[in-house]
């Protein structure tokens, strides 16, 4: 599939520029989902109308008064391990088709407050954990790059959709290489934050020790960008860092890429 989605860098400055509009940047996105989706299930659940009216409020608000921020107006998926109100929280497991959230995890509040459009909740491991299996509620996600192929895990339809475009950037969670691996994978870029940086509360636990929530792009640029709003102190995560956050550089160089085919 040739890739015609920018990164987030990208996208940020020609949104500020009034260049590019949200509206038509998230209709983009979800145009290659309805395209490519059949071959990739990178979803668990797609947020189509959510995204669409996130994105006309967004682009309301830029109109009115600019950006407030890099991230605002951009498409994210987020991890189907993380808590977003209201929709479900299945961990890609039989048994919990029927968890509906009660509250936002931090992070997706976090991101929220940062302007992003919610995409959809994205394909992981069962319980994030183990390998892909087929006789789960969905299937697993493919490697966009060679369908035939496998995305690595648990952060699998957050790596496979953000390599097909379907989304800018995306939240994965690393506890023994789940968001490397599948950055890796498909050729995409992943940061596991250090301990304590990202509050992993209302992310559904692995190992307490070695849980990280974690921010998937394209490029580092667009990582750092997606981690600047997601760090920071939170009293709901025991393990939460209670230190100043690094800010980093408010401009950012042009990024390019090359995606393959599907």
């Amino acid at each position: 599939m040739s890739a015609d989605i920018p990164t987030i860098a990208e996208a940020s400055r020609a949104i500020a520029a009034k260049k590019l509009s949200p509206v038509e940047l998230t209709k983009a996105c979800l145009d290659r989902v309805h395209k490519f989706e059949d071959r990739l299930h990178a979803f668990v659940l797609l947020t189509e109308e959510r995204a669409l009216a996130e994105a006309k409020a967004a682009e309301a608000a830029i109109m009115a008064g600019g950006p407030t921020g890099p991230l605002h107006g951009i498409p994210i998926g987020m991890k189907d391990i993380v808590d977003v109100k209201g929709l479900p929280t299945t961990c890609q497991s039989k048994i919990l088709q029927d968890n509906i959230a009660a509250s936002d995890a931090t992070c997706m509040t976090k991101l929220a407050e940062a302007g992003i459009v919610l995409v959809g909740k994205t394909t992981t491991h069962e319980f994030a954990d183990g390998g892909p299996s087929f006789d789960l509620p969905k299937p697993p996600a493919r490697n966009p790059w060679n369908t035939d192929h496998f995305t690595a895990g648990s952060s699998s339809g957050t790596g496979a959709g953000v390599a097909a475009g379907l989304f800018l950037g995306g939240i994965g969670t690393d506890t023994g290489g789940s968001i490397r691996g599948p950055a890796a994978l498909c050729g995409i870029a992943g940061i596991k934050p250090t301990y304590g940086l990202v509050s992993r509360a209302g992310v559904a636990p692995a190992a307490f020790s070695l849980d990280h929530i974690g921010p998937m792009a394209w490029t580092a640029e667009d990582c750092a960008l997606m981690l600047q709003a997601l760090a920071g102190h939170d009293p709901r995560d025991p393990a939460s860092a209670s230190r100043p956050i690094p800010i980093t550089r408010k401009r950012w160089a042009p990024a390019s890429r090359v995606c393959g085919s599907a």
